[in-house]
C-alpha cells in the first residue's frame, strides 16, 4: 500500500471535567500536525471519528476540527462512525482518500467524552451499538452483553476465570509505563482473580477488572502518500488493512467464533503477504478480557477454545511469542469510543518508532498488527503497520 502515518498525537485518557469534545479535538489535531511537521494549509482532507450516541449534546462535530487552525477552513471534513471501531473507520477512510488520488495529506482525529454523562445513560448509550430489537433487554448494557458471551464460553470450554485474570493483570502491568493510560497501576493477578468489594462481579462471570473503563480522550494521525512520506522525518506504512462487517444481531451467528475478526485478519495478512508469526506485536480490542481471549483464537494464535494457553504460557506478554497490548490495551489505557482506533494506530506507530518507555517497548519491533472491533464482533478492522522511515 502507498500510504503512511507521518505524525501523531495522543491526549491522556481519563476523566477530565475541564475538557470538551472540542478542546480534545483541537489538542490532538494541532499536536499531530506539529509532530508531522505539516502545516494546516497542506491538509487536503479531514476525517473525524466520533461515536457520540448521546454522550455529547454537540453533534455535527466534523467541523470542530477546523477550530484547531484557521488554515483548515474550507477543507472537506467528514465524521464517520462504526461503534467502538469508529476510530479505525476514520483511519481507513483517510487511507482510501489517498489511495484514490483525491488527497495527498489527510488529518484523522478520533475523540470521545464519556465521563460527563450520568452512569445509567452511559450504559444506554453504549447499548445502542447492539441490536436493540433483540438485545435491549440485556441487563448491564454492553458489560451484560459480554458477560453473556463469557458465560457461554465458560459453559462450552470450562471456567476461564484464571485466564481472564491473567489478561487483566498483564494489561494493567503494561499500562503503568504508558504515559497516556487512564489506569497506571499494577493490580496483580490475585486482585484481578478474586471477587472483592473493590473488584465486584459486574455481569455474568466478569468482574470490574475484566471491563475497560469509561474514558475521555482524543488521538490524531497525519496520513500521506508514499512520495510525501519519503520526505518526512518518520513514516510508518500500511502493509495491509481490512474491514469486515458482520450481522448486527448475535442471534444470526455463533458469537463465540468472532468470524468477522478472523476474516479481517486473514484478509489483512494476505494483503500484506505476511503470516501472523511475522508480526512483532499486536494491539487488540480488549473492551472486556473475554474479548481478548477469543481474539487470540480468531487471529489464529491458538485453536478454538484454547485461548487460555496463550496467556497461561506467557506468549502474549512483552518478551513472549507475540506480545499483545503492550500499551495496556483498552483495559488500562482507557476506551473513549471514537478515539480508540486512532489511538491504536498512534500507539503502534510510537512502538515501531521506538517512542515508548522501555518497560513497554517491544525490542526490535518491525511490524505491528491492530484489531479494532465495533459492537460484539460486528465491525472488524485490521491494520498491519511497518516502519519505513
Amino acid at each position: 500500500m502507498n500510504v503512511a502515518i507521518v505524525g501523531w498525537a495522543h491526549t491522556p485518557f481519563g476523566k477530565f471535567d475541564n475538557e470538551s469534545v472540542e478542546s480534545l479535538i483541537v489538542k490532538a489535531a494541532n499536536g499531530a500536525l506539529a509532530h508531522a511537521g505539516v502545516s494546516a494549509a497542506d491538509v487536503d482532507e479531514i476525517v473525524l471519528g466520533h461515536f457520540n450516541a448521546g454522550f455529547s449534546k454537540q453533534d455535527f462535530t466534523a467541523a470542530l476540527v477546523l477550530q484547531a487552525h484557521d488554515a483548515l477552513r474550507f477543507k472537506p471534513a467528514t465524521r464517520v462512525e462504526n461503534a467502538c471501531a469508529t476510530g479505525s473507520a476514520a483511519v481507513q477512510q483517510g487511507v482510501k482518500a489517498i489511495e484514490a488520488g483525491r488527497a495527498r495529506v489527510v488529518l484523522v482525529v478520533g475523540v470521545e467524552q464519556m465521563t460527563t454523562t450520568p452512569g445509567p445513560e452511559i450504559g444506554n448509550n453504549l447499548l445502542r451499538a447492539s441490536y436493540l430489537r433483540e438485545e435491549s433487554g440485556i441487563q448491564g448494557g454492553f458489560a451484560g452483553l459480554f458477560g453473556r458471551i463469557a458465560g457461554a464460553y465458560f459453559e462450552k470450554y470450562g471456567d476461564q476465570s484464571d485466564a481472564l485474570a491473567l489478561i487483566a493483570a498483564k494489561n494493567h502491568k503494561n499500562g503503568v509505563a504508558n504515559p497516556y493510560a487512564q489506569m497506571r497501576k499494577d493490580l496483580g493477578f490475585e486482585f484481578c482473580r478474586q471477587v472483592s468489594d473493590k473488584n465486584p462481579l459486574v455481569a455474568g462471570p466478569l468482574k470490574r477488572t475484566d471491563c475497560s473503563p469509561v474514558s475521555d480522550g482524543a488521538a490524531a494521525v497525519v496520513l500521506t502518500d508514499a512520495d510525501t512520506a519519503a520526505t518526512m522525518e518518520r513514516a510508518v506504512a500500511f502493509r495491509g488493512m481490512a474491514h469486515v462487517q458482520d450481522y448486527l444481531p448475535m442471534s444470526r451467528r455463533d458469537i463465540l467464533l468472532f468470524e468477522g475478526c478472523s476474516l479481517a485478519w486473514q484478509k489483512a495478512l494476505a494483503a500484506a503477504r505476511l503470516r501472523l508469526e511475522d508480526l512483532s506485536f499486536v494491539e487488540t480490542h480488549d473492551c472486556f478480557t473475554i474479548a481478548e481471549l477469543i481474539e487470540y483464537e480468531a487471529m489464529g494464535l491458538v485453536p478454538r477454545g484454547q485461548g487460555a494457553q496463550a496467556i497461561r504460557e506467557g506468549w502474549t506478554l512483552i518478551g513472549g511469542k507475540l506480545p499483545v497490548n503492550p500499551s495496556g490495551g483498552l483495559k488500562a489505557k482507557g476506551h473513549p469510543v471514537g478515539a480508540t482506533g486512532v489511538s491504536m494506530h498512534a500507539m503502534t506507530a510510537m512502538q515501531l518508532c521506538g517512542e515508548l518507555p522501555a518497560p513497554i517497548s517491544v525490542g526490535n519491533a518491525t511490524l505491528g498488527g491492530i484489531f479494532n472491533m465495533g459492537g460484539a464482533a460486528v465491525a472488524n478492522y485490521v491494520s498491519i503497520l511497518e516502519r519505513v522511515r
